[in-house]
């Protein structure tokens, strides 16, 4: 080999080594910002747990905005309800089977469509009480006075159920085992319509006070 080409080596090793170094420094360097932006991304991702944790206050509007979204949506399914069993009602007076109804049942009859008829104004009462108030600044009591119609409205509703089960019954079922099953039925219903929420209404109440304290 001559001296040409030794010097050609080493200086392709000179370069080589020379090279490295600074591979390797720039290669810790880009490991240094890696593992700082993974600590950024945690910190981030830290932040964003605790502001989903943490809800944000709600306001008088929004609290009124969500309150009669709520009663909206609870209308829509009592009135389908009501509207179905009402119209099941009316067609009830045309059939043959009508005209060979006692007195008693025919009272009957007549106090269940009142109810229905009762209970569909109470349930449809907040739509039209919204339109008439819209735009003068009475959001607070268009809730507060949709909610009591709303009671009004679901006591109504229970009562007709009631009313048309004893109508059917009767004529289903001989002697006084068509009133015991509407009475269960009508039990049940105070139970899951009433006390049910009732109940959680003052264990929320009694929870809330003993966190307080």
């Amino acid at each position: 080999m001559t001296m040409t080409e030794r010097s050609a080596e080493s200086a392709d090793e000179n370069e080589h080594t020379a090279c490295c170094p600074r591979h390797h420094g720039d290669g810790s360097r880009n490991n240094g910002a890696g593992s700082r932006n993974d600590g950024a991304e945690a910190r981030n991702d830290g932040a964003e747990a605790r502001n989903e944790g943490a809800e944000a206050p709600e306001s008088a509007r929004e609290r009124v905005n969500r309150r009669w979204h709520e009663i909206l949506q609870e209308t829509r399914v009592a009135q389908t309800g009501v509207q179905i069993l009402f119209g099941f009602l009316l067609s009830v007076a045309f059939t043959p089977l009508f005209r060979e109804l006692d007195t008693f049942d025919r009272v009957v009859y007549v106090i269940t469509v009142v109810l229905g008829a009762s209970a569909t104004g109470s349930l449809i009462a907040p739509v039209s009480i919204h339109r008439f108030l819209s735009g003068q600044r009475m959001k607070d009591e268009v809730v507060e006075t949709a909610g009591r119609l709303m009671m009004c409205g679901m006591i109504l509703l229970a009562l007709t159920i009631g009313c048309t089960l004893l109508l059917i019954l009767r004529i289903v079922v001989p002697g006084p085992l068509a009133e015991t099953l509407v009475g269960g039925v009508m039990l049940w219903f105070a139970l899951c319509w009433f006390a049910l929420p009732l109940w959680l209404r003052r264990r929320g109440v009694r929870r809330s006070r003993s966190s307080e304290a």
